[in-house]
Formats: structure tokens, sequence, C-alpha cells
């Protein structure tokens, strides 16, 4: 019968210590290789918080799903700030290029209901605004449409 563990690492940066040395430790997998596994597939994501499902079975094979960072999360790493404006409708924390926009939203395109880069920028956009991030040096609120009348049709269409 599988058992299953639920975890956040850093992108990247997983060890055999806290939070999964304890969980792992009384399983019968192989924690080193697990956590070697983790890291591999959390590269891209460079020590931003992970969620991570480990499924194993008592014979020590096992399985692991990487989850996607929140939005916000995904924002402040490529943007650099540690947390949002208190008043996001006045005080604005940082400016994001479309390409770091789309950057994020091909990132969190799996968890997203979009179909594709645009709709996901929207998405993304959205938590731009609830965060004081502006786009282009303006609001989030005006990227829908100014997205919708094509001005970012060049950047973010899909690949």
């Amino acid at each position: 019968m599988a058992d299953t563990i639920e975890v956040l690492v850093p992108g990247g940066q997983a060890n055999p210590g806290p939070p999964l040395g304890p969980e792992l430790g009384p399983t019968p997998v192989d924690v080193q290789a697990v956590v070697d596994d983790i890291n591999e597939q959390t590269a891209a994501f460079d020590g931003t918080e992970v969620p991570v499902t480990i499924t194993y079975e008592e014979d020590g094979s096992y399985s692991i799903e990487v989850g996607v960072p929140p939005t916000a999360a995904l924002i402040k790493d490529e943007l650099g700030f540690e947390t949002g404006s208190g008043e996001p409708q006045e005080n604005f924390v940082a400016d994001m290029s479309i390409e770091q926009l789309k950057t994020v939203a091909e990132q969190k395109k799996p968890d997203l209901l979009a179909y594709d880069t645009k709709n996901a920028a929207k998405e993304v956009a959205g938590t731009c605004v609830s965060l004081g991030v502006t786009i282009e040096g303006e609001d989030a609120r005006t990227f829908k449409e100014r997205a919708d009348s094509g001005e970012f049709d060049d950047v973010l269409a899909s690949a």
C-alpha cells in the first residue's frame, strides 16, 4: 500500500535535514536518492518554496510530483522583493517587464485555467495588482485591456 508525504522545499536546495529527513527517515526509501531527485526536478525554481509530494511503496520504490509555487512567490522571486505593498492600489513595490511577466506565466501555466500564455499572463497580472506591482510602468489593473488590444501579442504569443 502506497503512502504519501507532502512537503515544501526550496527549489534545487533540498537536503536530508528537516523537513524531508524526519518525514522520510522511518520509510523504506533511500533518503539521499529522494533528495537528489527532488533537487533535479526543482532546480528551475532555485530557492523558491516548491510543494512536493512523495509517494512511496513498502519495497522502497517512490515517485515524486513537483507542484508549482504560488504565483505571488514566483513574482517576488522574479523581481527580487520580499513582501508586497500594504496599499497595493497606491504604493507600488516593483515594476515587471513584459518578458518577466511571460516567464512567470509560463512557469505557472500548468496550474492555471488559461489555455495560452497571453491568458496565463492576465491571471498573473491579477496577482501583481494585489502585490502592488506595476507592469511596464503602468498599474497592473490596465494590463488586461492592453493585452486584449494586442499591445503585447508579439511577446506573449504561445510557442
